[in-house]
């Protein structure tokens, strides 16, 4: 087994590549930009190659993060296998793979990846992992977060949630994800924020510990529970025009209401903890919403970015050990 490995995150609209340390589990060098899969696919699509030169034409994005990482290390990084997780395996990425089907086991053993040998003109093997869907819902990424996050949980009910464009909700029964929904929070927000009739209403800025804001979100999660959501949504309007909420508190007025739209069917489910990997800021929004719908039973955040690492390096070991 190698000492590091290249982890990388490889989403719609960002790439991260991270060496990591096997032992320790430490990030010693990073690359990020943003030519994220779709970015890649619309220059793929562009460039008139065919199919047989497309995972060459990835495998050159790769190469250039990797080219980065060396410079800052001052070393070559040849034959350090490669981990990648996100749309990279989708039907936009490098090669589409089968997702994995639910249930499947947090220890990683069911789910799909794939490993390319090394080649005289990219000098690493790579394992790119799929992910994962039942009949009607799928995600990518998250697959490998979950894994990472668990913490080997074995017994009981566990919720995770993983915020983002399209949050993805994930129930784990005795150590097996069962349940995947996926609600598009994030994207709502920047359709209805930026694009339409309600973004003369709304300023980003400032944070949820204000009064005001904090107030707002509130009244937000509130009037999800107790109103019709399309009717809610307009009131962002109307509290600007009847001076109620100024633009920054309109702001967390329309996040209260579509994380309460997002959270409200775990009123009443009987789960023994909720975990929530994301961004620290995003996820204290997460869980004042749940405990304003008195939902507090073993709450924990876990930063996306680290589930994501360690879920590879699960897949790692299980591949080389």
């Amino acid at each position: 087994m190698q000492e590091a490995f290249l982890s990388c995150d490889w989403g719609t609209s960002a790439f991260r590549l991270r060496l990591i340390d096997v032992q320790s589990g430490n990030i010693l060098a990073e690359s990020s930009n943003t030519q994220g899969i779709g970015v890649v696919y619309t220059a793929w699509k562009k460039s008139g190659n065919n199919d047989s030169e497309r995972i060459d034409f990835y495998l050159a994005v790769i190469n250039k993060a990797v080219k980065a990482i060396e410079k800052s290390i001052g070393a070559t990084t040849d034959n350090i296998p490669i981990i990648i997780s996100g749309m990279a395996s989708s039907t936009i990425g490098m090669i589409e793979l089968p997702y994995a089907k639910l249930p499947f086991s947090l220890n990683g053993n069911d789910l799909q990846y794939i490993k390319t040998e090394r080649t005289d003109s990219f000098l690493h093997e790579l394992i790119i992992i799929s992910g994962a869907c039942t009949y009607n819902d799928v995600m990518r990424g998250e697959e490998t977060q979950l894994i990472g996050c668990s913490d080997g949980q074995t017994g009981g009910k566990h919720f995770f949630i993983f915020p983002g464009t399209h949050s993805k909700h994930v129930l784990v029964v005795d150590g097996k994800a069962t349940q995947l929904r996926t609600h598009m929070t994030g994207e709502f927000f920047e359709l209805l924020s930026k694009k339409s009739i309600l973004a003369d209403s709304i300023a980003a800025g400032g944070a949820i510990e204000d009064a005001g804001n904090k107030a707002a979100f509130e009244k937000g999660v509130a009037e999800c529970w107790q109103e019709n959501l399309l009717n809610s949504c307009f009131m962002v309007r109307t509290n600007q025009l009847f001076n109620r909420y100024s633009k920054t508190e309109n702001y967390f007025y329309l996040s209260g209401l579509l994380i309460g739209a997002e959270i409200r069917e775990l009123i009443n489910n009987k789960i023994t903890t909720i975990t929530i990997a994301g961004n620290e800021k995003l996820a204290l929004n997460y869980i004042l919403a749940l405990q304003l719908f008195r939902i507090e039973t073993g709450i924990t955040i876990v930063d996306a970015s680290t589930a994501t690492i360690k879920g590879q390096m699960i897949i790692y070991k299980r591949v080389y050990s």
